[in-house]
């Protein structure tokens, strides 16, 4: 009853009324929002409880109050991947022309790294954090949005509350791959993915996967995913066995060009022909996949819609809005020699 009455005469839950409802301080309270180190789990589930029932949210108001910092902390799986460059590009200059700073952290696909450099970025008041392909759960990234502005890209979670998304339409993306194939007239078309190991749901590999499966069964055909090694391990060795499999498929959508362009160039290598015995389409449409010696076809994205509308959808944030938004940006197929 006594929560009921806080929230019938205030407008907003307050960090000191999740206190008094978990029974613990409000320096406790700012620990867990922060993810602070040392923090126990008895804790953090009382406050995380109380939170829940209360529909606590940080005041926009308040954090005006303390003034804008004019900077938006951008944090990235890795920069070996090229397709990066293109997002990154286009949501700063976005975000230039509000006269916004972005600096980027590097996650190198570890949650711990990134919750570190997400609380640094809180710490150092910057006004909004842009987030690629994070490894860090849907759930800390709830508790970190009740504390700042938050956009992720390649990051399906299309219920979250506190924090906005911007993805490529991943499954439609795959999809598409297999009515090219089939255009061409490949019906025995495999997908090369990999270990997918303890990753969330939210991935974009596996959106990549489901769209796959169900542009094979929409034309009666049974799908087949081979796996390479997970994420951080050296490839080279499964892209040569794939290419010396006995039944290898006619054709392979593979799930990015980071390991389509490897596998096109292994197989000329090898003197596999690319498309006569092996057909080949990737995921990204990454500037190496438009190389005339390349000739990949592959899944554009679309990475400066990508970037701008992330951009564009965090300022939103910044300036007060609040309802959750999860945009789709369309794909196409950029058809090339290796269909």
């Amino acid at each position: 009853m006594k929560n009921q009455a806080v929230n019938a005469t205030r407008d907003r839950v307050t960090i000191r009324d999740v206190a008094q409802d978990a029974g613990v301080s409000v320096a406790a309270v700012s620990k867990v929002l922060r993810n602070a180190y040392g923090v126990s789990e008895v804790l953090r589930a009382k406050v995380e409880i109380s939170i829940e029932k209360l529909n606590y949210r940080p005041s926009v108001a308040a954090r005006a109050m303390r003034g804008r910092t004019q900077t938006v902390g951008v944090l990235v799986i890795e920069l070996s991947n090229p397709f990066l460059a293109g997002v990154i590009e286009e949501a700063n200059a976005t975000l230039a022309e509000s006269n916004f700073k972005a600096l980027i952290g590097i996650g190198r696909s570890a949650s711990s790294i990134e919750a570190s450099m997400i609380e640094s970025m809180i710490d150092n008041r910057m006004d909004g954090v842009l987030i690629i392909a994070p490894r860090i759960s849907g759930k800390i990234l709830e508790l970190y949005a009740r504390q700042i502005p938050i956009v992720v890209i390649a990051h399906h979670e299309p219920h979250a509350k506190t924090y906005d998304t911007v993805n490529s339409d991943d499954h439609g993306g795959a999809y598409l791959a297999v009515e090219a194939a089939l255009q061409r007239g490949y019906r025995d078309i495999a997908m090369l993915s990999y270990d997918l190991g303890d990753s969330p749901p939210t991935i974009v590999a596996l959106l990549r996967e489901k769209g796959y499966l169900d542009g094979m069964k929409a034309e009666g055909l049974e799908g087949r995913i081979i796996r390479l090694p997970s994420v951080g391990a050296d490839r080279r060795a499964a892209i040569n066995d794939f290419l010396a499999m006995r039944d290898r498929p006619r054709a392979v959508f593979v799930w990015s060009d980071l390991d389509a362009v490897p596998l096109i160039n292994a197989a000329r290598m090898c003197g596999i022909r690319v498309p006569e015995d092996l057909a080949i389409i990737g995921y990204d449409n990454s500037p190496m996949a438009a190389i005339p010696l390349v000739g990949l076809t592959s899944v554009d994205q679309n990475a400066a819609a990508l970037g701008r509308t992330a951009a564009e959808t965090l300022l939103g944030r910044i300036d007060g809005r609040e309802e959750a938004r999860h945009l789709l940006i369309k794909p196409h197929v950029e058809m090339r020699g290796s269909t």
